[in-house]
């Protein structure tokens, strides 16, 4: 049976196994001792973390006082403890003689592969950091980062570290107003940016958003902006205010010492945005959330010395920070950054990657696995089982929930069957993994997330806080203060409150915004879709997630979305934009197939769950970190037509057509 023609139910009712071998070298070998931690977290909580800390980090000053809830729910972790973590990720491995050691095998967008050293990235973090004091950049100032996926991007990021200025990371994809609006909340004093980045083939302009975006107004605070030529585009540089990345650098030393602060000082923002209102800047703090990026690092992954990582998350976006820029390089490991795109010049790059880098830890998102499935079985050549995939030990996702089908043809097609899979949930507001298995000590089910991850305390509790019991949906919190947790929304301290410790709780719960089920048996949470996300048609409530799985494990679907639209019978009607593995269809035979689509749910989740429409597409619309943009989505379904930035899309095209019914 194969993954396309296999049912979730039947996916996710059968547990996968802790491979033994895996299990015996694993940091955390067993059930037993996974158990055994989160017993330890559960006794002292506060203890749990400052154990780890003292172990994990190196302190220039120990901490006294692990956790001060006095200004709940704005909580402190090791708050007069003083660390740098630019030197926790660079300065101590070389000290340890890991200099020679490969921190970054870069690969560029056209194949182009260049290695760097941990000394040599060290050097090159120390000359930025030079240059940005040079500038006038002090402890404390805002810097915003507008590059591409690339090791200058990771240097940028490193370098404000050091001399503790709060970088601030745009994604490439963002609009100008999108980039004005970031900088201006931030009050940022300095911009970095580069010519133009490479994508897919293309050149895309980078710096020329950051003129226009400078053009709007609002953007009087930035002093300087760095340019790195990435491509040698020309470009118009603004005398007086544009240097180049190159210049810069050449004329520092290539030693800068770290600047030494508190474990509660801002290491970053990263604005989150959403249909309505402004960005969202949130706040993380430098020992609490570098503790966490460690830790679940060294745990979920089960990271090792000889192992090469290969996370293919952007910079700009929160996975990017935790699992690119900062765990690996703290925990001193080598691994891959990627400029480009997962189907240039053709859908076998991942695998073609994994192969010639010996990739052994791959973590993705669900997106791309599904339309890289999709892929291999239109076009046979980029198929995974044509590449020597032998190297990979572990496998992970991020971003979503994976429907148990995806989750089982990435277990056999990519790990072989042999790899464990990590199916992490988090977010951008908790810094780091929340609910996670750890892959020597739980069984796996397609679908879940299985566990909490330990000192995490999670649970699923009804309208009023109350948990409820296995087996019943409902609203996923976070009961206990955690290191890595977002410490306000920047300037905002209110929507901070508003938004996460909601007063339906009595601000005692961090509200994950997500909704979850607790298996019956096991315990294991599912996440049932955002909160936002739950239809309520004819007053039952179901997850769109569900409702996505149902449809994703057809034969002939590829990737699915569903959101709600108002109803005059039924409240709310359930619309269902589905991409399928061949061409789409249209009249006739798309009435046929979106009626056989209809009664596959009625027979996976019930009658009531069958889509009202059903729209094919040729693609859904996606930024161009692959993540689908359902508001867009809800505004088609309603019949509106788009008025919001769409500039972020890499298919703005698929929107129109979309909104024509089959």
């Amino acid at each position: 049976m194969t993954a396309s023609n296999q049912t979730d139910a039947q996916a996710a009712t059968t547990q996968v196994p802790v491979p033994a071998e895996f299990a015996q070298k694993a940091h955390v070998a067993s059930r037993a001792a996974y158990d055994e931690l989160c017993a330890q977290a559960q006794a002292d909580h506060a203890g749990f973390w400052a154990n780890h800390a003292r172990k994990l980090l190196s302190w220039h000053k120990p901490f006294t006082k692990t956790l001060d809830e006095s200004d709940a729910p704005f909580f402190k972790w090791f708050e007069d403890g003083q660390l740098n973590a630019s030197y926790n990720c660079l300065d101590r491995h070389v000290a340890n003689g890991l200099g020679d050691k490969v921190a970054i095998i870069f690969e560029a967008d056209d194949g182009t592969v260049t290695r760097v050293t941990y000394s040599e990235l060290l050097e090159r973090v120390c000359r930025l950091a030079n240059a940005l004091k040079a500038e006038g950049v002090q402890k404390g100032d805002r810097v915003v980062i507008y590059l591409p996926m690339s090791v200058e991007g990771v240097v940028a990021m490193q370098a404000c570290a050091r001399i503790g200025a709060t970088h601030s990371v745009v994604f490439g994809g963002f609009s100008a107003q999108s980039l004005r609006d970031r900088v201006e909340d931030a009050g940022a004093v300095l911009l970095i940016t580069a010519d133009e980045q490479q994508r897919g083939g293309k050149s895309l302009p980078l710096k020329a958003i950051v003129d226009e975006a400078i053009g709007l107004g609002g953007c009087d605070s930035i002093r300087r902006v760095i340019v790195f030529r990435r491509t040698g585009g020309k470009v118009a540089m603004t005398e007086g205010r544009d240097v180049w990345l190159h210049d810069v650098m050449a004329a520092q030393p290539a030693t800068c010492e770290p600047e030494w602060v508190s474990a509660e000082h801002p290491l970053f923002l990263l604005y989150t945005s959403g249909s309505t209102g402004k960005p969202k800047g949130v706040q993380h703090s430098t020992g609490g959330y570098l503790l966490h990026a460690t830790l679940t690092t060294q745990w979920t992954f089960d990271l090792k010395p000889d192992d090469v990582f290969w996370c293919t998350a952007d910079i700009g976006w929160v996975t990017g920070h935790t699992y690119v820029t900062y765990g690996p390089l703290s925990n001193g490991g080598t691994q891959v950054v990627f400029e480009g795109v997962p189907t240039y010049p053709d859908a076998a790059r991942f695998w073609r990657m994994i192969e010639a880098h010996k990739v052994s830890i791959f973590y993705t998102a669900p997106t791309a696995i599904r339309a890289l499935i999709k892929a291999a079985e239109t076009t046979p050549e980029v198929h995974p089982r044509n590449f020597n995939l032998g190297s990979l030990r572990l496998l992970g996702t991020v971003g979503e929930p994976i429907n148990p089908a995806a989750w089982t043809w990435y277990h056999r097609e990519i790990g072989g069957g042999r790899c464990p899979i990590v199916d992490t949930f988090w977010q951008t507001e908790t810094g780091g993994h929340m609910i996670t298995p750890l892959p020597g000590a739980h069984a796996l089910t397609p679908g879940s997330c299985t566990l909490p991850f330990p000192g995490i305390d999670a649970a699923v509790v009804d309208e009023t806080g109350k948990e409820v019991p296995w087996g019943q949906g409902g609203v996923l919190v976070v009961r206990k203060p955690w290191p890595s947790m977002i410490r306000t929304i920047w300037g905002d301290p209110e929507r901070f409150k508003k938004s996460y410790y909601p007063a339906d709780f009595g601000g005692k719960y961090y509200l994950a915004g997500d909704g979850a089920i607790r298996d019956a048996d096991t315990g294991y949470f599912t996440i049932t879709g955002r909160i936002d996300d739950v239809l309520n048609v004819s007053g039952h409530r179901m997850g769109t997630m569900e409702i996505e799985s149902a449809l994703v494990s057809h034969p002939l679907v590829a990737e699915a979305a569903v959101v709600g639209r108002p109803d005059d019978l039924t409240g709310e009607a359930i619309c269902a934009f589905v991409v399928l593995k061949r061409s789409r269809p249209s009249g006739e035979e798309a009435r046929q197939l979106a009626a056989e689509l209809r009664n596959h749910v009625a027979q996976e989740i019930g009658p009531i769950a069958k889509p009202k429409d059903i729209r094919f597409g040729d693609n859904l619309p996606k930024t161009r970190s692959g993540k689908i943009m359902r508001r867009l989505l809800r505004v088609i379904a309603k019949g509106d037509a788009v008025t919001q930035d769409t500039s972020t899309l890499e298919n703005p095209a698929i929107l129109d057509q979309l909104a024509q019914a089959n």
